[in-house]
C-alpha cells in the first residue's frame, strides 16, 4: 500500500525529493558529497546512484566527511557538503562541523531523520537534530513537506555561502522518496560588490598611520589577495610585517619586511619589537595572541566581514572592505618613512631569526629533530603544493621553521581538532588533482583517522602523508612538563605505520636518520600511489611552550 502511494505521488510530480535536492545542488555547483551510508538516507543514496553529476565520496567515519567538506570550502571558497544518517551519524559529524563553524567555512550538512510518523517518539536513534546542532549551525530546519525542499535547500546554501557558516537540513527517511512539485531554481548571479573608497575617505586611518613612530603590520588570511600591496605598504611605511599561520604562505619568506609569525611557533624575537609598536595595522586578521602584542598601540583593522572588526582586539578604527581595494589607497596616502632607528630594530630581529632558523633546520642526529624534518619538507615540496596540517606539535614546528615559497596551507584554525590533516588532504586532492598535496601529521592525530587511509586507496588519491612519530601526544606532554605535571596519558601505543600503509595498498617509507631525509621524501612525493613516510622524531619540548 505504501509503495502504491509513493508511485502515485511520483506520477503526479515526476521527481522525488532526493532527485530534486541533487539537481538543485548541481545547479549551485556542488560536485561531490562526503558521507557514510546509513538507514535514514537510503532513499538519497538511491537517487545519487541514478545520476552522475554529483559524486558520493564514501569515507569510514562521519567526522572525516565533515572535515573534508570543511577543507573543500576553505580551499575553494565554495560550498562543502556532507551527509549522514540520523542519531550517531549526525553526532559523528559534529566535530568536523565545529571546525567549519569556527573557521567560517561554508558547509551544508544533510542528515536523515526518523520517518515523519515517528518524529518526537521513542523511535530508535531519534533526537531533536535542530537542538543537537544548534551551537554549530546558523540555520537548521526539518523538512516538513516535500514541496518545501527547494526553498529550504536554497535558503541553507545561500546563508552558508554569504555568511561563511554551517547550515543543516534534516530530511525524514520517508521524505526522500516522496514526489514533489518543487522545481529547482537557477542559481542567482551574485555580484559581490566592494565598498568604494577613495584616499580621502581613508583620511582618518592615514592620519593615524602618518603619526606612527614604530609602525607594524599584522596580516591574516584575509590579506591574501592584497599580498603584493601589503609588501609595498610595509616598505613605504617602514613597518615590520608579521603574519598569522593562515597567512604564512601569502608572501615568500625572503620578503624584506617579513619577520614571520607571531605567537607560539612564530619568530621568537618578533614580540620584542611588536610589543613596542605605537600603531598597528591589521589586514584580514583576527589573530591577537595574548602576551605577544602591544598594550597601548593605536590599532586599525581592515576586514571584509564587519563582525570580525574588534573581535577580541582593542581597535581604535575599523575599516570594513576588501583589503585588495583598501591597501593600495593606503600606499598612496601614507608618507614615506623616515624612522630609520625603528626600521633597524625590527630588521635586527628579522636577521637574528633568519640566522637561527637556518641553524635549527640543519640539526643532525637520530631520532630526527622536528626542525630538521620541517627543513626537508621545505626543500622537497613543490612551490604550489597544498600542505594540510594536523593540530598539535607539527603545527607549531611548521609555523616556526617552514620557509614558504607561497604554498597553500589548510589547517584547523579555531576549533583545532586533531585528525584534520588526512581528511583535508583527501579533499584537496579531489578538488585540485593537478596539484601536489602533502599532509603533515603527528602520530596521535593520524591515529584518530587511520581507517580513511583506505579512502585514498578507494579513489586513487595520490597524496603524501608525512608522520612525525615521536611516540607521544607531544604538545600535551610539553605543557605538562613546563607546568610540572606528571605526563599521564601522553605516551602512545603506535602501530608499524609503514606496514599498515602497505596493507592499505599505499607505498610506505621509514626514515630514522636525517642523512636520507630529502632523498626518501622525494621518492614518496614522486610515487604513483598514495605514500606514507614515517619519520622517527625526537620528542623535543617546543621552546615557546607555555603551561
Amino acid at each position: 500500500m505504501q509503495q502504491n502511494i509513493r508511485m502515485d505521488t511520483e506520477a503526479l510530480s515526476g521527481k522525488t525529493v532526493a532527485e530534486q535536492l541533487l539537481e538543485q545542488l548541481r545547479i549551485w555547483g556542488v560536485k561531490r558529497m562526503y558521507g557514510v551510508v546509513g538507514d535514514a538516507i537510503l532513499g538519497l543514496m538511491d537517487a545519487i546512484a541514478k545520476q552522475d553529476k554529483i559524486q558520493f565520496i564514501a569515507v569510514k567515519h562521519e567526522s572525516t566527511a565533515a572535515m573534508m567538506a570543511s577543507a573543500e570550502a576553505k580551499l575553494t571558497g565554495g560550498l562543502g557538503v556532507c551527509i549522514a544518517t540520523m542519531g550517531p551519524g549526525l553526532g559523528n559529524l559534529l566535530n568536523g562541523l565545529g571546525d567549519a563553524y569556527k573557521d567560517k567555512a561554508s558547509v551544508l550538512a544533510i542528515t536523515g531523520q526518523a520517518p515523519t510518523d515517528k518524529i518526537g517518539t521513542d523511535y530508535k536513534q531519534y533526537v531533536n537534530q535542530q537542538e543537537l546542532i544548534k551551537p554549530l549551525a546558523q540555520y537548521s530546519t526539518l523538512l516538513a513537506h516535500p514541496d518545501a525542499i527547494i526553498k529550504v535547500l536554497n535558503k541553507a546554501m545561500h546563508m552558508s555561502l554569504v555568511k561563511g557558516t554551517v547550515t543543516h537540513l534534516s530530511v525524514p527517511k520517508d521524505m526522500f522518496t516522496r514526489g514533489t512539485k518543487a522545481m529547482p531554481h537557477p542559481k542567482p548571479l551574485l555580484l559581490k560588490g566592494t565598498y568604494h573608497f577613495e584616499a580621502e575617505g581613508l583620511k582618518q586611518a592615514i592620519d593615524i598611520m602618518n603619526l606612527a613612530q614604530r609602525p607594524m603590520i599584522l596580516a591574516g588570511v584575509g590579506a591574501r589577495n592584497a599580498a603584493k600591496h601589503v609588501e609595498t605598504l610595509a616598505e613605504k611605511w617602514g613597518a615590520g610585517l608579521l603574519v598569522s599561520l593562515g597567512a604564512k604562505t601569502i608572501l615568500p619568506d625572503t620578503s624584506p619586511n617579513l619577520l614571520g609569525g607571531i605567537g607560539q611557533g612564530g619568530n621568537p624575537y618578533a614580540a620584542q619589537v611588536f610589543t613596542q609598536a605605537d600603531v598597528v595595522l591589521l589586514i584580514g586578521d583576527t589573530w591577537w595572541p595574548e602576551g605577544y602584542v602591544p598594550q597601548n598601540a593605536r590599532i586599525i583593522q581592515i576586514d571584509y566581514m564587519q563582525e570580525n572588526i574588534g573581535k577580541g582586539i582593542p581597535i581604535e578604527l575599523g575599516i570594513v572592505g576588501d583589503s585588495a581595494t583598501i591597501v593600495p589607497l593606503l600606499v598612496e596616502g601614507v608618507q614615506q618613512s623616515t624612522h630609520t632607528t625603528w626600521k633597524s630594530q625590527w630588521q635586527e630581529m628579522r636577521q637574528k631569526w633568519v640566522q637561527q632558523n637556518e641553524q635549527e633546520g640543519n640539526q643532525t642526529g637520530s631520532p630526527i629533530h622536528p626542525s630538521r624534518i620541517v627543513r626537508a619538507i621545505e626543500k622537497s615540496v613543490q612551490p604550489n603544493a597544498i600542505l594540510t596540517l594536523d593540530t598539535g606539535d607539527v603545527t607549531v614546528w611548521m609555523n616556526r621553521n617552514f620557509r614558504s615559497q607561497q604554498q597553500e596551507m589548510l589547517f584547523s584554525g579555531e576549533w583545532r581538532t586533531m585528525g584534520f590533516g588526512l581528511p583535508a588532504a583527501l579533499a584537496a586532492k579531489l578538488c585540485m588533482p593537478e596539484r601536489q598535496v602533502v599532509a603533515i601529521v603527528g602520530d596521535g592525530g593520524l591515529e584518530m583517522v587511520l581507517a580513511d587511509l583506505l579512502t585514498a586507496t578507494r579513489y586513487n588519491l595520490q597524496i603524501t602523508v608525512i608522520v612525525f612519530n615521536n611516540g607521544y601526544l607531544q604538545m600535551e606532554r610539553d605543557k605538562m612538563i613546563v607546568s610540572g605535571f606528571n605526563q599521564e596519558g601522553t605516551d602512545l601505543t603506535n602501530p608499524d605505520f609503514v606496514t599498515l600503509a602497505q596493507a592499505c595498498s599505499w607505498n610506505g617509507y621509514r626514515i630514522d636518520s636525517d642523512t636520507k631525509l630529502e632523498e626518501i621524501l622525494q621518492q614518496a612525493l614522486a610515487s604513483n600511489r598514495p605514500a606514507l613516510v614515517e619519520v622517527l622524531t625526537a620528542p623535543v619540548v617546543h621552546p615557546e611552550t607555555k603551561g
